[in-house]
């Protein structure tokens, strides 16, 4: 049978559910005897340095890199896929390789914030969904009023971050939380 690669990618809001959805993937790959490998991006080491690990503390070991050239050095061969999460977080580079991976005829599964705090895309993440055959966009529930969530809100010393603020800052239930187009806000200095 031939192997027809493809880029899938998850994305959505912090608080989502996405990590969670490529473990359960990463397990559908297991349960299929099929060989992958998982990489996250060195800067996210909230939970673990060599594991990708959901809010609800499930994991899946996974090699930590510094940028996309890591990951290309990385590889083994023989793979069936390549789960990348936190894509968000990596270079441009990314995007070529997962292109040159689906190709090659691997399934690669990224996953990540489609939008930084702000609600503004995250380039490399608009890029990877543009030419994704398949794409996920979940939701998380809004901290605020219980409807469904599609941004990330950034909370800094108990107050809505300001739209100056640097776009990276790695953090979890200490810093950001899930909101609704409505509840969300950025404050503007000046």
């Amino acid at each position: 049978m031939e192997k027809r690669g493809q880029i899938e990618v998850i994305c959505g809001p912090m608080f989502a559910g996405k990590t969670e959805e490529l473990i359960r993937r990463t397990n559908r790959l297991e349960y299929a005897h099929k060989k992958y490998m998982v990489f996250k991006p060195k800067i996210d080491d909230r939970y673990s340095v060599d594991e990708i690990v959901s809010h609800s503390n499930y994991r899946k070991k996974s090699i930590p890199v510094g940028s996309s050239s890591d990951v290309k050095k990385l590889l083994k061969e023989d793979l069936d896929a390549v789960v990348i999460d936190e894509a968000q977080f990596f270079d441009e580079g990314i995007v070529m390789i997962a292109e040159e991976l689906a190709d090659k005829g691997l399934r690669v599964i990224c996953g990540g914030l489609d939008s930084d705090f702000r609600g503004v895309p995250f380039p490399v993440m608009a890029d990877l969904l543009a030419r994704a055959e398949s794409v996920t966009k979940l939701t998380a529930i809004c901290v605020c009023c219980g409807n469904p969530a599609t941004r990330t809100q950034r909370i800094i010393d108990g107050h809505e971050a300001y739209d100056t603020d640097p776009v990276v800052l790695v953090g979890a239930k200490e810093a950001y939380e899930p909101r609704c187009r409505k509840c969300h806000k950025v404050l503007h200095r000046g």
